[in-house]
């Protein structure tokens, strides 16, 4: 590896920690970079998911406060995204390479539409909920099912291809939860540090000669100082102006999906 690979892999991991803890699409960063640097599709995406996982730590401790009073939710959503984590890593083992890389732009342009429109869903709920007279705070067991069956989903996703879920997470938090941003925001990280574990610790497993440890490593350094960079000036972001940073980033992620 070149010096000039060297450092554009490090680079690549700060913009994706930063990213990752700020908005959830950091991969979109570091797996283009891979590829264009020769790395197989596969290697690329086992190499980027043990790599972020320092970058998904860090981000994650600097949101910590946030997390306060969500672990009722939490501990169901949790296993969730574990057994989804899993699936996900088990299907990259298994299926072809393309199989998922089909969907994930239509994911994509849906989650990125929910982040858009996930305002007005949450007044909706909140009307529905001061109409019946109940708690504009209170969370139905059907809303509640709905979230963890869509926090799995994102789970498999995650598992597969890690690229974007945190923007899936937002849109699905987004349209069932009267939370404010940053408090999803760390919601958000601490789900998808746990898929992107499970992911690598599955990758390391199955198919340990497949990973480039040497760019895993770079990204790992990388991300780890982007995420704490992205999570200590993500926090002074207004609810509007992390919504319009999540778009913009989704759409310029979306562009290099279709483009890679």
């Amino acid at each position: 590896m070149s010096l000039t690979e060297i450092i554009l892999i490090t680079l690549a991991g700060v913009g994706a920690g930063a990213i990752n803890s700020l908005v959830g699409s950091g991969t979109l960063i570091t797996f283009p970079t891979l590829v264009t640097l020769g790395f197989p599709p596969v290697t690329a995406t086992m190499s980027n998911a043990v790599g972020l996982v320092a970058g998904g730590v860090s981000g994650t401790w600097a949101y910590r406060r946030e997390l306060t009073g969500q672990w009722d939710r939490l501990r169901w959503q949790i296993p969730a995204s574990l057994i989804g984590a899993g699936i996900g890593a088990w299907l990259l083992l298994h299926l072809p390479e393309r199989v998922f890389e089909t969907v994930v732009p239509v994911l994509l342009v849906a989650a990125l539409a929910l982040v858009l429109i996930g305002p007005r869903i949450q007044t909706w709920a909140r009307r529905r909920a001061e109409q019946a007279g109940r708690s504009v705070d209170h969370v139905s067991s059907a809303r509640m099912a709905a979230l963890v069956a869509g926090t799995f989903a994102v789970g498999v996703y995650g598992g597969y291809f890690t690229a974007a879920q945190g923007i899936l997470l937002i849109a699905v938090m987004g349209a069932l939860l009267p939370e404010d941003m940053q408090r999803m925001n760390a919601a958000k990280n601490l789900l998808s540090l746990l898929v992107n574990i499970v992911a690598a610790v599955a990758y390391t497993a199955v198919a340990f000669d497949r990973i480039s440890w040497s760019a895993a490593g770079l990204i790992a350094i990388g991300s780890l100082i982007g995420g704490w960079l992205g999570a200590h000036y993500g926090r002074r972001l207004s609810p509007n102006a992390l919504r319009v940073v999540i778009v913009v980033v989704g759409l310029i992620g979306l562009y290099r999906l279709l483009t890679v």
